[in-house]
């Protein structure tokens, strides 16, 4: 028998997310973060997809990164937490009310003003101002209906080695659904296929939060 073909409980595959989700714990900044989130109605990174984050900042020692999508600045400091001393993180959101939560939350990690730059716009606006090929890795957690616009932005952006992660790619089990043709859905499964069949990106779909799509850029 094929043991790669028996598939475990649900029950059992949910109990090894929420392990998974909280082996590495928050930090006292993140939780404080979190609580912010929950007062702007903002739904942050997990803390398992915040772990990754910085694992991965950490792995390629990032200097430049681009986060689509600031929030109260959860995975802005997990980005910044694994990045290089002197790296600086780009994050762009069309709340400015987010972004002060962002820079409070920073400023509460001990992390330096001139390490966030923070833009208040739209991002299909501001990602065409920056420039090509100059950054580690780009994070996707916006408008989904944009995933498609702003995972061809990505590539442009990335150095070769670079890294695309793509917060809520599975559309909390939505995207596994065939049935289901939501708007939101139907455009998620547009960008997972463009990132899926492109020649420069090597993709993995990890799920964890609503789930996490990382890619490598050739």
């Amino acid at each position: 028998m094929n043991s790669a073909a028996i598939k475990p409980p649900a029950s059992a595959a949910s109990a090894s997310v929420a392990y998974a989700e909280a082996f590495v714990p928050d930090s006292d900044v993140a939780r404080e973060a979190r609580a912010a989130s929950r007062g702007l109605g903002i739904r942050p990174v997990s803390p398992g997809t915040a772990a990754v984050l910085t694992f991965l900042t950490g792995l390629i020692n990032a200097r430049a990164v681009v986060e689509v999508g600031t929030g109260a600045g959860v995975s802005g400091l997990a980005l910044l937490t694994g990045m290089a001393p002197d790296g600086v993180l780009t994050s762009i959101d069309n709340e400015p009310q987010h972004q002060a939560s962002a820079r409070a939350v920073f400023a509460s990690a001990g992390i330096a003003a001139r390490r966030a730059r923070l833009i208040a716009g739209e991002a299909l606006q501001v990602l065409p101002k920056l420039s090509d090929g100059a950054y580690d890795l780009v994070l996707l957690d916006a408008d989904p209906l944009e995933y498609v616009e702003y995972v061809e932005a990505a590539l442009r952006l990335l150095r070769p080695g670079g890294l695309l992660a793509v917060h809520r790619a599975l559309a909390d089990g939505r995207v596994a659904d065939a049935g289901n043709t939501d708007d939101d859905t139907v455009i998620i499964r547009e960008a997972l296929a463009a990132v899926a069949e492109s020649e420069e990106l090597t993709p993995v779909l990890v799920p964890l939060g609503g789930g996490l799509l990382l890619a490598r850029r050739a």
